[in-house]
């Protein structure tokens, strides 16, 4: 088998090539040879597999129906026909294995672009090349812009906080998951072969072994995984990737910021992330999200990373082998000490009696304890550890701060400033809870439960849930602190009434207000309605005694969040990205007026329909006034993986997003902003209006909605067990209001159809004229320029000859014809306005990406319409079919191999 290399999508998304281009140049040339060479490699170790495993005749139909695809790709209609006739051909078990063949491949070839990007990043680091769009490079043009006080200042103020969901966009099981991960580190032992380690040979039998489980591995999930289930998913994140990055990314900027002195002056950086997180709180539709799930999900939280701070105090503890001749003590360090003595004579005598004159040593090595001590507590352990425990993140932040002032003071600046002020940061950064649970209910709920309520009586099962939350975040925050769960989301809300039922509810749930926890209630604003009313809304809000209390404790800050996916499938993605933008604008003029400090939350996810993209240049893109220092998003399902799997790229990551946050507020980028708003305002007016009418006539034709799942697999996406969540909110799909987005988008990417990223744009810039006045939107609106770039890459991953045949399924030739028409006039209408002759073309090593990727998806395309075609003409039910099995595996196949999927 030996598929070519395919360049990461992901590694492509900058609309302009920064500084430093020859040397860039340079190191992808010399890379993008070990990338081949990696695919290449992995590509016949499969071939290998399938031989063992299926016999030769089994590659032998891979590989043909592998140059069939590619030949129809490139335009040989009756290569493509041939291709359909094999696939037509294959026996039922013999399908099933070229579909699992391929999918397989775009396992390896995903990881082995990952480990390109990871590659890529270190050469750029050896051969310092600055990073145009990284934190030292905002810092120093925002001190340019508004001198350096201020830009200080700034960054002192600086919050990135993303926040992860359990939304079910990532189609791969975890033992999928964790056998692609040890390839990788398998991989990666291979690249960096050092004397005395594994041989190349002994790296290749095992790296044959790993994939010949991953070959033999079922890719489809037997049952849905527990709420619970994917909070550990996520901690394995936190435990790999996340706990360890948030101290480099600091430690780059630091480095940046004190030049020479670093490690011998005190840290400047600032810890500006903070991690939020839905999973296993977010019970807006999931009934398996209960109270005692929540409080669940906090205890696996703390206990993670309370073991990680526990660890990091012991490594750190242990080499702190400073003698106290040469090392003093402070005054206040000998005070903390006879605390420690105080506290806990046993465990301080038997580390004094280890390391008699290293009072530094022994000072951190206490902390340790109690952060062992605290951790037992939090999970109920021995009754002895609650005295020894940490009341809170505080008072261990004091007892570090004490430690690193005496070394400071006794002349170990480099120990003081070393790995102790890592250990700093995650405190900060963490706490005792690791990442807030954010609550999210329905407005619908609450008002059904509050009428309970009022009413007295018996009380539902919803209703004593309902209030059994409350209770729970009342624990959370007495066990963890107010910063582990104050966060409460009204998704839906339409009116002030929906966000005061929370308090009212809450005060119920524990007697009175006074003994109510600490809420932050937010707003989620989904619908296109929801978005126009916002700003009255939260007048209303405002006026709430609870909320003055709130923004008056907190400083005025105020949280909002925006839903990107219902509004895009409620009016369309043209109109939905402006209502966005809009909405935006009007709560930060209102937040302005109101001497409000706003954070807008962004529910964005990875694919285009429910505002995908490139983050940084959305954020960059965000109107004057939104972004303010302050950035919040959710980072769901498959989003987690690509941008936390890896240390060096979640580094990367979280630099970039930091960085757009910062300059997001320089002067020149919201003049920019606000300029080109001003100037193409009517312009906007006019998409809006026609891509919304052209959006409506298909939504809203007679039976689009059940016409949409016979065309499309999103009645099978509904049968993978991908998440603890239900993909619908009824027993059938009679509407759009029956289905939740993120299947609304899965199903026509599984189509080839990606309809949510595009449809409507086509019909809005074929009604201006004015060639000019387009080119100049798309050059000077970042808005703009955004949304024609990610729906060149949507439209790039579309298939006209796939379409046709999904969109046949159906017997609704007048609605496939509107698709194919709009399609049409979408690629030409977007090539007009971008000047471009071709998709992508300025986006080269991505458009190679895409064409090299595009034919194998195309494989199994043919696959799932023929199992598609089996389903429907027989109307069979069965989930275990051979063809609803070969349809299920085919979903994961091509997620796998288009990857921004939901």
């Amino acid at each position: 088998m030996s598929f070519p290399a395919a360049p990461s999508a992901a590694s492509a998304h900058s609309r302009s090539e920064p500084p430093a281009e020859h040397d860039r140049e340079r190191i992808r040339v010399e890379v993008d040879a070990a990338l081949r060479a990696d695919v290449s490699l992995l590509g016949g170790l499969l071939g290998r597999v399938l031989v063992e495993a299926g016999g030769a005749e089994l590659l032998d139909d891979v590989e043909r129906l592998r140059g069939l695809a590619i030949a129809g790709y490139e335009g040989d209609s009756e290569a493509f026909g041939i291709a359909e006739g094999l696939v037509e051909g294959f026996t039922p078990d013999r399908a099933e294995q070229v579909a699992r063949a391929f999918t397989v491949y775009f396992h390896l070839a995903n990881l082995a672009e990952e480990h390109h990007r990871v590659r890529v990043l270190r050469e750029r680091d050896a051969a310092g090349a600055p990073e145009a769009d990284g934190l030292a490079d905002a810092v120093a043009r925002l001190e340019q812009e508004v001198g350096a006080d201020e830009a200080r200042r700034r960054l002192d103020a600086l919050r990135f906080h993303p926040v992860f969901t359990a939304h079910p966009t990532e189609a791969r099981r975890r033992a999928v998951a964790s056998g692609i991960r040890r390839i990788a580190d398998l991989l990666a032992r291979r690249d960096g072969a050092a004397p005395g380690a594994l041989t190349t040979a002994d790296l290749d039998r095992r790296l044959l072994e790993e994939i010949d489980v991953l070959w033999r591995t079922s890719p489809i999930r037997t049952t849905r995984p527990t709420p619970l289930d994917e909070v550990r998913t996520a901690m394995s994140i936190f435990d790999q990737t996340v706990f360890e990055i948030v101290p480099r990314v600091y430690r780059l900027l630091d480095d940046w910021l004190l030049g020479d002195r670093a490690g011998l002056d005190a840290p400047q950086a600032p810890a500006f992330v903070r991690f939020g997180s839905w999973i296993g709180a977010d019970r807006d539709g999931n009934p398996f999200v209960t109270a005692e799930v929540t409080e669940q999900a906090a205890a696996v939280q703390a206990e993670h990373v309370l073991l990680g701070l526990e660890r990091a105090a012991t490594r750190i503890g242990r080499t702190l082998t400073l003698d106290s001749a040469d090392t003093p003590p402070s005054t206040e360090l000998v005070d903390l000490a006879a605390r420690q003595t105080a506290l806990a004579p046993d465990v301080a005598s038997q580390i004094g009696v280890r390391a008699p004159h290293e009072p530094h040593r022994r000072a951190l090595l206490v902390i340790a304890a109690r952060i062992a001590a605290t951790r037992e507590h939090s999970a109920g352990g021995a009754a002895h550890g609650s005295a020894l425990a940490y009341a809170s993140p505080e008072d261990l932040l004091a007892d570090l701060r004490t430690v690193q002032g005496s070394l400071r003071s006794s002349g170990a600046a480099r120990s003081a400033n070393g790995e102790l002020q890592h250990l700093i940061w995650q405190v900060e950064t963490f706490g005792f809870h690791l990442a807030e649970l954010e609550v999210r209910q329905h407005s619908k709920v609450h008002r059904q439960a509050l009428d309970e309520v009022r009413a007295g009586g018996e009380q539902s099962d919803q209703t004593r849930e309902v209030l059994d939350v409350f209770r729970t975040i009342t624990r959370l925050q007495q066990r963890y602190g107010v910063r582990a769960a104050r966060r409460y989301i009204v998704s839906f809300t339409q009116s002030t009434d929906d966000l005061a039922n929370v308090y009212e509810l809450a005060a119920a749930a524990l007697g009175s207000a006074e003994d109510a926890p600490v809420l932050d209630v937010i707003p989620l604003f989904e619908t296109f309605a929801d978005l126009d009313a916002a700003t009255g809304i939260l007048d209303g809000l405002i006026t709430l005694p609870q909320v003055q209390a709130r923004l008056e404790a907190s400083g005025r800050k105020l949280e909002v969040m925006l839903g990107y996916s219902d509004s895009s499938k409620d009016v369309g993605p043209v109109s939905a990205t402006l209502a966005l933008h809009a909405a935006q604008a009007r709560i930060a003029r209102w937040a302005a007026r109101n001497d409000i400090e706003l954070t807008l939350f962004h529910g964005r996810g990875g694919a285009l329909g429910r505002g995908g993209g490139p983050a940084n240049e959305a954020v960059l893109a965000q109107p004057p006034g939104s972004v303010d220092g302050r950035f919040k998003v959710t980072e769901q399902g498959e989003v987690i993986f690509a941008h936390y799997g890896d240390q060096a790229i979640a580094v990367r990551h979280v630099e970039q997003m930091a960085a757009a946050t910062l300059l997001a507020s320089a002067p020149s980028n919201e003049a920019r902003t606000r300029e080109a708003a001003d100037r193409f305002a009517e312009l906007g007016s006019r998409l809006d209006e026609v891509s919304r009418a052209r959006f409506f006539e298909l939504v809203k034709a007679d039976g689009f909605a059940p016409w949409f799942a016979q065309v499309t697999p999103m009645e099978e996406v509904g049968l993978l067990a991908l998440g603890s969540r239900p993909a619908r909110r009824g027993l059938s799909v009679e509407s759009l209001e029956d289905l939740r987005a993120i299947p609304w988008v899965f199903a026509w990417t599984q189509a080839r159809i990606n309809l949510t990223g595009w449809f409507g744009l086509g019909s809005a810039l074929a009604a201006i004229e004015d060639d000019a006045l387009l080119r100049e939107a798309y050059a000077e609106w970042p808005l703009f320029a955004s949304m024609i770039d990610n729906v060149e890459m949507s439209l790039a991953k579309t298939d006209v000859r796939l379409a046709e045949r999904y969109l046949a399924l159906g017997d609704r030739p007048e609605l496939a014809s509107l698709v194919l028409d709009e399609l049409a006039l979408t690629r030409e209408q977007v090539l007009r306005t971008a000047g471009h002759a071709e998709l992508l073309a300025r986006r080269p090593v991505l458009r190679r990406a895409v064409r090299l990727r595009s034919p194998y998806v195309d494989a199994l395309s043919l696959l799932q319409l023929r199992a598609l075609r089996s389903v429907r003409a027989d109307g069979r039910v069965d989930p275990v079919d051979a063809d609803r099995r070969l349809l299920l595996l085919t979903v994961n196949g091509i997620a796998a191999g288009l990857q921004n999927t939901g």
